[in-house]
């Protein structure tokens, strides 16, 4: 089995929190049994999260060895000058090594079709924003965030689009759906 859930912001993605107050998990989302996310987002980032109760499915999509792409929209503090744009195009050396070569591409316009975001970020109308489309080969802990902020770019909003071979397409935050026939995960 494997579920499509647009996760929101401000969503751990776990089933359970022991805060204080407790925060959003995916049991608020999904209520399906026995079925664990296939890689993370962080509690700030938005968009596709996949579930699944097969681990070996769920090892397709995660394991580095796999190079899965992932596409994110990153809505970014500045404007990317072509160096930031072939650093990233590069890798970017970061604490825990150097990343695989991303491929980016700024947007003209804000997404179409994208949702607000609540809380809104923040609007600063001294300091320009753009969005990239963003797509990497790796999953590290915050690795776009890290990797925009290496070259300048502050990351101010983050929604994962497109995690191999599934797209996000038109679901809502929140909502989620079940895919009858997961599609062949190729290795690499």
């Amino acid at each position: 089995m494997l579920i499509l859930l647009n996760k929101p912001y401000a969503v751990l993605c776990q089933f359970t929190d022991r805060s204080t107050p407790p925060r959003r998990t995916l049991a608020d989302f999904i209520g399906e049994k026995d079925v664990y996310a296939a890689g993370r987002l962080d509690y700030d980032s938005e968009g596709l999260l996949l579930l699944t109760d097969d681990g070996a499915l769920a090892g397709r999509l995660t394991d580095p060895v796999h190079k899965q792409p992932k596409t994110y929209l990153v809505q970014v503090e500045g404007l990317p000058g072509s160096a930031a744009l072939a650093s990233l195009r590069r890798g970017i050396v970061l604490n825990d090594g150097p990343t695989l070569p991303a491929e980016v591409e700024v947007l003209v316009d804000t997404p179409p079709d994208l949702w607000p975001r609540d809380p809104p970020v923040r609007f600063r109308r001294s300091v320009p924003e753009a969005w990239l489309r963003l797509t990497i080969r790796e999953g590290r802990n915050r690795q776009v965030r890290r990797m925009t902020a290496a070259v300048g770019l502050p990351t101010l909003r983050l929604i994962r689009q497109r995690v191999g071979a599934y797209e996000l397409g038109s679901l809502k935050p929140g909502e989620s759906r079940r895919v009858a026939h997961p599609a062949t995960v190729m290795q690499r």
